[in-house]
């Protein structure tokens, strides 16, 4: 069904090949794992595959790329839409309405599809993925979940042989990432082929026929799941491969449930050099009261009152659309229309104030990117360093080497640790990261919890928004959990 023969790509302006005499076959029907550390070149295999590669990334391929015999390479654009169906890591960049009903028709639309037919696909799928209560929505009032499945749904309706999907759960929360495996059960069922790039695997598990394995643009191993399940620590680590079983994945963490088991960390081999840590006296804080958002006439956000301490790491989980973005935006300065008053350590901070004290690294982390160098990118608006020198933060996250490299041409998970070492750079007093282990394989997870403690043991008031429960098992002292705009439930993880 799928062969790549001895295939080299090296993307316009990039040294070094994002792939490298890669020589891979899938059969018809199977569900296929793309799996390996970030930057290992499973994006670029998903690009080919649709063909956005050549159709959108300039670059030099070598080898063949076929698709039921035929070079994809040599295909119009529409002409492989017919065949394979994508689901990017953002679904909001392959959305073209503004209506949910509206999008999932839209393929077959394109197509030139009967209104008949469409309208009776639009239903179908509509019933096989239980999703009535989200049609003929807006787009702009979907939560990130939501949009995922309203992603997977319009490819659906359009019946290809092959989806490709680009680590799909990277931004969901448990229910969501539940839907998602039960839409690709659905799929293969059908005798689809199901190409997944992805480093949280918990779902599939039951699903996936093998996992391919990237490392440096080429393919090291072929494991059944079986084998990945049998991973110990110290393979983890070096493949970057996360757990099969995910912590909390039962439902939402609840306090005193076991997460996962509070494994040793081993130390990655490089990290940014300690500042000097913080006086001993008090860690600061702080501290909310009354805080109001509504959107339109819908509220959003409603505390009355919460405190956060700079000696402790504090997760924020709940459900998608529970209010967390929302209120990062508002501790961090962003929100224009909001009430409340805040304080840092007794010290009441207006919104200009709090944006001078905090820096948030975003979920859509191409928000963020601004520059045309990693370099100019960590350092862009920096009026201080922090006490880090920039290459010892690069070095810190695996990033060296990478200075001259255009932000938007780095994987998923280089493009996370840009953000961070931004973050690092600017050594500021309040960090808010919003799903800061989206696109990190595991080996990066971990490294990623051992800054933060090191942040911690800093001084540094530190908010972590996140779905990732095997990340805050291990690296977080405090979960919020929020629902509905406010705080249901404040705990400490039991590990």
């Amino acid at each position: 069904m799928i062969a790549l023969r001895d295939v080299t790509y090296t993307y316009e302006g990039q040294g070094v090949p994002s792939l490298s005499h890669l020589s891979l076959h899938i059969d018809r029907g199977e569900c296929v794992l793309l799996c390996g550390k970030s930057g290992c070149g499973k994006t670029t295999v998903t690009r080919l595959l649709n063909g956005t590669i050549p159709g959108f990334f300039d670059g030099r391929l070598e080898g063949e790329v076929l698709l039921g015999g035929k070079d994809v390479t040599g295909q119009a654009m529409y002409r492989i839409a017919e065949q394979v169906g994508s689901v990017f890591q953002n679904p909001r960049t392959q959305f073209y309405t503004t209506n949910t009903t509206s999008e999932i028709a839209f393929g077959c639309e394109n197509r030139g599809l009967p209104p008949e037919e469409i309208r009776r696909r639009v239903e179908a799928v509509s019933r096989e993925m239980g999703i009535g209560r989200l049609l003929d929505r807006s787009i702009f009032q979907l939560s990130g979940g939501e949009k995922q499945i309203v992603a997977l749904a319009s490819v659906c309706a359009m019946g290809p042989d092959v989806y490709v999907l680009d680590e799909p759960s990277s931004n969901l929360d448990s229910a969501s990432i539940r839907k998602v495996g039960e839409a690709l059960r659905m799929l293969k069922a059908q005798g689809k082929t199901i190409v997944v790039a992805e480093h949280r695997i918990f779902y599939l598990r039951g699903l996936v026929d093998r996992a391919l394995y990237l490392e440096e643009g080429r393919l090291m191993r072929d494991y059944t799941m079986e084998e990945l399940l049998a991973f110990d620590e110290g393979e983890r680590m070096r493949t970057g491969i996360r757990g099969m079983v995910a912590a909390g994945s039962s439902g939402p963490v609840l306090p005193r449930q076991r997460l996962s088991p509070c494994l040793p960390v081993p130390p990655p081999s490089r990290l940014p050099p300690a500042r000097p840590p913080a006086p001993a006296a008090s860690a600061p804080s702080m501290e909310m009261r009354d805080i109001e958002c509504r959107y339109g006439r819908t509220p959003v956000l409603d505390i009355a009152h919460l405190e956060l301490s700079a000696d402790e790491v504090t997760a924020m989980t709940g459900e998608n659309g529970a209010g967390k973005s929302t209120f990062a935006t508002a501790l961090c300065g962003l929100l224009r229309r909001q009430k409340g008053a805040y304080s840092f350590s007794g010290t009441p901070l207006a919104a200009r104030q709090r944006i001078r004290e905090s820096y948030m690294v975003l979920q859509e982390v191409n928000h963020q990117l601004f520059a045309d160098s990693v370099r100019r990118e960590v350092t862009l608006g920096a009026t201080g360093t922090g006490g880090r020198s920039l290459q010892d933060i690069l070095q810190g996250l695996d990033l060296e080497g990478l200075e001259e490299r255009h932000p938007l041409t780095l994987s998923g998970g280089q493009k996370q640790r840009v953000a961070i070492a931004a973050a690092l750079f600017c050594g500021k007093r309040v960090m808010v990261f919003d799903e800061p282990t989206s696109g990190l394989d595991y080996t990066h997870m971990v490294q990623m919890g051992q800054l933060l403690k090191r942040l911690k043991d800093e001084g540094c008031l530190l908010l972590v928004i996140t779905h990732d429960h095997e990340f805050v098992a291990r690296c977080c002292d405090r979960v919020l959990r929020m629902a509905d705009g406010g705080v249901a439930e404040s705990f400490r993880p039991v590990v």
